[in-house]
């Protein structure tokens, strides 16, 4: 093998090994975009899913307190009714009473 034959030899060989390391400089970017954009995704999709507990822990909330409200509601129209018979009841006896010591002072 002469000199020629050689020296293209270790051209040919570092060649290969710039292509080589370009191949594997260029797979490596490609994987860490990759990775990103999968991880962008997963991102997007945690705040997704987030948002949509969010809202459906709102609804339910919101469910519940209309529930507790009618609730209440109901109980004080109970109570403002026996309120109103309780003064139905008693009217005549306030009229009766108020007329006895106003005719009495």
């Amino acid at each position: 093998m002469g000199r020629a034959d050689v020296l293209r030899t270790i051209r040919d060989a570092e060649a290969d090994a710039k292509a080589t390391l370009e191949k594997a400089e260029k797979d490596a970017s490609n994987l860490v975009a990759k990775a990103r954009a999968d991880a962008s995704e997963t991102v997007s999709k945690g705040r997704q899913n987030s948002d949509a507990e969010a809202a459906s822990i709102l609804d339910k909330s919101r469910a519940d307190a209309e529930k507790q409200a009618t609730s209440v509601s109901s109980d004080g129209d109970s109570a403002l009714a026996n309120v109103h018979d309780s003064g139905e009841k008693n009217r005549d006896k306030a009229i009766d009473l108020v007329l006895s010591n106003f005719r009495q002072s």
